[in-house]
């Protein structure tokens, strides 16, 4: 694995974890590389949040379950500052599919990465690499996008508001005439996630994903993802002209 220059700035992480065992694992490998340092340690969401506005950290570890405000929860605030790589025992399919809506940039499964490859992923989150996703979170999302199940909010407004069913919207399929793809990726626009994130959650490229954003706009009749979004969900009767907006 190549190290950075030893010049380079610490890029400085929180980890969120209730176990302590697993909390020290994770601090311990990371401080013995020199261009990594642990400022902060949380057993939950609440505690996260409130040590990534203390720290700003450039990279935030998260556990799925943790008492009180568990990671999902938390998520929507905590990428707001910081990215967020899920770092869990919990691979659920419903799970892993909600953590990405919410924002976070990867997800890894204890005992499917190597110590390396933890680091590599910290490192490439930072400079806003592809998501990295381990073997059972990629089955788990794959599984998770065949069935189709309510896309969660990104919004940072409520830790636990979320997006009307995808039912609603499949009417509004009918209505603009979407293909399943489309209104799969427009279900995800919806969500919040960006365009590298629905890339990673539909397993296509980036190219790909603004191809079929292009076609969305022009059968939404849409020139930003906001106004598109608010008509998929039908908060808006119409459209502004105006370039297309990324």
């Amino acid at each position: 694995m190549n190290e950075p220059p030893p010049t380079a700035a610490p890029l400085r992480i929180v980890v969120a974890d209730d176990n302590p065992v697993v909390r020290a694992g994770l601090t311990a490998l990371l401080s013995t590389h020199a261009d990594l340092a642990v400022v902060a340690e949380a057993t939950n969401g609440q505690e996260a949040h409130e040590a990534a506005r203390r720290h700003r950290p450039d990279v935030i570890l998260l556990d799925v379950r943790m008492p009180g405000t568990d990671g999902i929860t938390a998520l929507p605030h905590l990428v707001r500052i910081a990215p967020v790589l899920m770092l869990t025992y919990s691979g659920e399919s419903a799970t892993v599919r909600e953590a990405l809506c919410r924002g976070a940039a990867g997800y890894l499964v204890h005992g499917e990465f190597t110590t390396d490859e933890l680091v590599a992923a910290v490192r490439d989150i930072e400079r806003g690499g592809r998501p990295p996703l381990t073997p059972t979170a990629t089955a788990a999302l794959a599984r998770a996008n065949a069935e189709l199940p309510t896309a969660a909010s990104n919004s940072p407004e409520s830790l636990s508001q979320v997006q009307p069913d995808m039912g609603q919207s499949t009417s509004y399929r009918s209505r603009f005439r979407l293909s399943r793809r489309e209104a799969e990726i427009m279900d995800l626009i919806a969500s919040g996630m960006n365009n590298q994130q629905i890339a990673a959650a539909c397993f296509i490229s980036e190219k790909t994903v603004k191809n079929h954003i292009n076609r969305i706009f022009a059968k939404l009749h849409s020139t930003s993802r906001g106004e598109a979004a608010a008509k998929w969900l039908g908060t808006a009767p119409g459209s502004h002209p105006g370039g297309v907006q990324w």
